[in-house]
């Protein structure tokens, strides 16, 4: 992660240029409506997984409280045009319209942001991880407090399973997303790194 400031502002441009691609797409594809059933509706499927108050209490599931519309929209559309791959997601998003992605981006986006993991806190393993977030500049995207925005998800409180699942999954290649610039940013990474990385992570409010 620990690229010069050339290849982060390429990341950033990057990034900018594919959310403005997936929004045309969002805009202009055809995909066919889900038969008679409103965002509203499809709500409690998600929440059963995903956490009522979006705080997910499942193993390697994400909590989804606090992540930001515009990234929910384009990871459901991921899902719903298989480019992103679990059988669960892609199944639920199966003929789900444009504009009831956005509805539903938008509905889950309310959620409250889950509560940062408080047990037993490792004092060394927090000051690990605080330095490789700084020195890979997972602030300058995620925000200095790992907030998000735009595109970019809340990684502050997230589920540490989870965490070691994506940023594992960037790393081997088994998680594409919509650009590249995670799985560059993790290959020097090691996972010793990772743990770390993920571990500090969930412990921020």
């Amino acid at each position: 992660m620990n690229y010069p400031m050339r290849s982060l502002e390429n990341c950033l441009q990057a990034r900018v240029r594919v959310m403005a691609m997936l929004t045309l797409a969002l805009v202009s594809s055809g995909a066919a409506p889900a038969a008679a059933q409103t965002p509203e509706a499809r709500l409690p499927s998600c929440l059963a997984c995903h956490g009522e108050h979006g705080t997910s209490t499942n193993p390697e599931v994400p909590s989804l409280g606090g992540q930001r519309a515009p990234y929910m929209e384009i990871q459901l559309y991921l899902y719903r045009e298989r480019m992103n791959r679990n059988d669960v997601m892609n199944e639920v998003m199966t003929g789900v319209s444009n504009e009831d992605l956005g509805i539903i981006a938008d509905l889950l986006s309310q959620l409250s942001p889950p509560a940062a993991a408080k047990d037993g806190i490792d004092t060394a393993r927090m000051d690990r991880g605080r330095a490789l977030i700084h020195r890979h500049r997972c602030d300058v995207c995620h925000n200095p407090d790992l907030s998000g925005r735009d595109n970019i998800p809340r990684i502050a409180g997230q589920r540490e399973d989870y965490l070691l699942k994506a940023l594992r999954g960037y790393k081997n290649n088994t998680r594409p997303g919509y650009d590249a610039s995670m799985g560059e940013v993790l290959q020097p990474i090691t996972d010793e790194d990772i743990r770390d990385l993920a571990y500090f992570s969930a412990r921020q409010p």
